[in-house]
């Protein structure tokens, strides 16, 4: 009897053990809320070094790394996803994996997607499991010549390089590197390694979009110094691309996006979630451009700030057609 009682506690355990071993992972995708616990334990971990580039974001993700927006914003604040997207925009949110530091930070990496665009985020929630900061690791741009790549080292440090092939064939390479600044509640650049001085030509990605307003031009104080307006997708507001470097490689800056009218001559950038303001002040020879808060978008040693001139356009020549041509003489007999 006492042997028969055993057998049957042993097999319980048994059982119980078996169905521990089988429980699986709660959904996210759906719209029944849960627990901070079953959305952190959702991310698989990682092996780190952990690296993820442009090429990667084209790829497609298993529908069983999906969570919702109802669940993702939870524990994570709208203004997270607005810094890419805007205000009011769900993009489809991938599970990509996490990073544990023992005893302290955790690092969530999720993939985003919505119409044309494409990003990769880094959460930072705290050992209490509570929302710390987040920064746009990964966000491609529209140049061909350029590809860029994220490593989360050992250090728990995070590198951001490009890389550009240049019109002469050779390649050049920067690098930003970050760090979380947990009292500050924000991912802070500790060093930069600008592209080098190897361009010989910039490619502007806004260049066949309309210049029907008559602030849309270029503007620019060099070869590589270019402030490009053009129309905006509404009255209210201009489209811009903005590349500076200094002549000898040691800094530079870039920023493309939308600036809304303050006035008649004055735009400005800002989005919601975005630390950097950008204003606009034109003139009919030249625009002037005001930071603040962009040290992300450029080197540490050098500014948005400056004075561009505005360059003369020459209207591209209509191809010629045989309508074009001069009527041919008929010939004698």
């Amino acid at each position: 009897m006492l042997f028969f009682k055993k057998y049957t506690v042993l097999l319980l355990a048994l059982a119980v053990f078996a169905g521990c071993k089988q429980k699986k992972k709660p959904s996210l995708s759906g719209d029944d809320p849960v627990e901070i616990t079953d959305f952190v334990e959702f991310f698989e971990p990682v092996k780190i070094p952990y690296q993820f580039s442009d090429t990667s974001l084209r790829k497609k993700e298993k529908d069983s790394l999906l969570i919702s927006y109802k669940n993702f914003s939870l524990f994570i604040p709208d203004s997270v996803l607005g810094k890419v997207y805007g205000k009011g925009v769900k993009p489809k949110l991938y599970a990509l994996g996490k990073a544990v530091v023992p005893k302290a930070e955790t690092y969530l990496f999720v993939k985003t997607v919505a119409n044309d665009k494409r990003a990769v985020f880094i959460l930072c929630l705290d050992k209490d499991n509570k929302f710390i900061a987040s920064m746009t690791a990964l966000r491609p741009d529209q140049s061909a010549a350029t590809a860029q790549s994220v490593t989360f080292d050992k250090r728990y440090t995070i590198t951001k390089t490009v890389t550009r092939k240049n019109a002469d064939g050779n390649l050049s390479e920067g690098k930003d590197v970050y760090v979380l600044n947990a009292d500050a509640k924000n991912f802070m650049l500790i060093m930069t390694d600008a592209l080098d001085e190897k361009v010989t030509e910039l490619i502007n990605p806004i260049d066949t979009l309309p210049r029907k307003h008559k602030l849309s031009a270029d503007y620019g104080n060099g070869k590589m110094n270019l402030v490009s307006i053009r129309d905006g997708r509404k009255a209210d507001r201009l489209s811009f691309f903005v590349h500076f470097e200094k002549p000898d490689g040691s800094c530079s800056g870039e920023l493309k996006g939308e600036a809304f009218f303050k006035s008649a001559n004055t735009a400005q950038y800002r989005e919601n979630g975005d630390p950097c303001i950008l204003t606009f002040t034109f003139t009919s020879t030249s625009v002037s451009l005001k930071e603040e808060n962009c040290g992300s978008r450029r080197g540490l040693n050098c500014s948005f700030d400056g004075s561009f001139g505005r360059r003369k356009w020459v209207k591209p020549a209509a191809p010629k057609t045989s309508k074009d041509s001069p009527p041919k003489k008929p010939v004698k007999k």
